[in-house]
């Protein structure tokens, strides 16, 4: 017990928790060199190392900081990552970075802030990441993530969800219905990018404290209603960079599935050999850094599936038995250890 009080109370700088956050450092710079270099422009330089840096520092910090507060680090990343699209592109720099911007300028043909974040982060960087942008950078749960519902208790509800297609399809139809049958002149439209985007952010903000508080749920706003996930859940079920579990290592307390702010079963993953597959996993290491026996960890490999396991409405995350039976199997293999 007093090893745990210390695990929770202090550091755990290692040598090993560098890797991550320097190797996605390392990719992050190698894009940022060769889109500068290819393009001649000096803010791709700046934006992508920028971005790199913050996740970086996010990815060490969660592995570090004591495991009470250890969850701060992700918060790091989101609100660098968060701040800097919202204030420098979006407020500063009068880009649309909504999905309805990505559209208007994909079908423009313009290659701007917006137009990369979507390509590389949301669209491209999830057969590498993953979600990792869902539970990294993210500027709208950033501000959610401080509400107190981090743990949801009742689970999915199912094929709410449907509204994020329908959210996705609107935008696409509005930006369609503007460009070709209202026939609006792009100048004309750029001088309202900044008008969309803050009314974009406001409606986002308060749908996701509406559903926050009515369902419990800090990332309701993620699960039923951002349409982002129509892009990144194509990628993502292949991504290079998912959640594994050792199962030597696995006591089968099921910290890691109450914790979980997406409602996955991680177990029923593990029980069948395989990565955490599930579209949903936002890669925000909550699984990680909540499990007692540090049974958890992310890979990097080749796999993918289509088999999503969520916890649904109603459904307990862990029976009372099974905590019983984790917490004595536990207990042995800490006092085998500890002979």
């Amino acid at each position: 017990m007093t090893v745990l009080n210390n695990r929770n109370q202090s550091w755990n700088i290692r040598g090993k928790h560098f890797i991550l956050p320097g190797t996605f450092l390392s990719i992050f710079l190698a894009i940022a060199v060769t889109l500068w270099l290819t393009k001649d422009n000096l803010f791709y330089l700046f934006n992508f190392s920028y971005i790199g840096l913050s996740v970086a520092i996010g990815l060490f910090l969660t592995a570090v900081l004591p495991k009470r507060v250890r969850h701060r680090g992700r918060l790091v990343t989101q609100f660098l990552v968060g701040t800097y699209m919202v204030v420098f592109l979006g407020i500063m720099g009068k880009e649309n970075m909504q999905i309805e911007g990505f559209f208007f300028y994909l079908f423009m043909g313009i290659f701007v802030g917006a137009t990369i974040h979507y390509l590389v982060a949301k669209i491209g960087g999830t057969l590498v990441f993953g979600r990792g942008w869902c539970g990294y950078a993210c500027w709208t749960v950033a501000v959610l993530d401080l509400l107190p519902w981090k743990q949801p208790k009742e689970g999915r509800i199912p094929y709410l969800g449907v509204f994020r297609y329908v959210h996705f399809l609107g935008s696409l139809g509005l930006v369609l219905y503007i460009l070709f049958v209202l026939q609006t002149p792009p100048e004309l439209e750029s001088l309202r990018e900044l008008y969309w985007f803050l009314i974009g952010n406001l409606i986002y903000y308060g749908l996701g404290f509406l559903l926050a508080v009515v369902l419990k749920d800090n990332r309701a706003v993620c699960n039923y209603v951002c349409p982002i996930p129509v892009f990144q859940k194509i990628g993502s079920r292949f991504s290079l960079m998912k959640i594994n579990i050792k199962r030597e290592k696995c006591v089968e307390c099921f910290a890691c599935e109450r914790a979980c702010p997406m409602d996955i079963k991680l177990l029923d993953y593990m029980y069948e050999g395989k990565r955490i597959l599930s579209t949903e996993c936002i890669s925000c290491s909550t699984c990680i850094y909540v499990c007692p026996t540090d049974a958890v960890e992310y890979t990097f490999g080749l796999d993918g599936g289509f088999k999503e396991y969520l916890r649904t409405y109603g459904e307990p995350a862990a029976t009372k038995k099974n905590r019983a039976v984790a917490s004595s199997s536990f207990l042995n293999k800490e006092s085998a250890v500890s002979k």
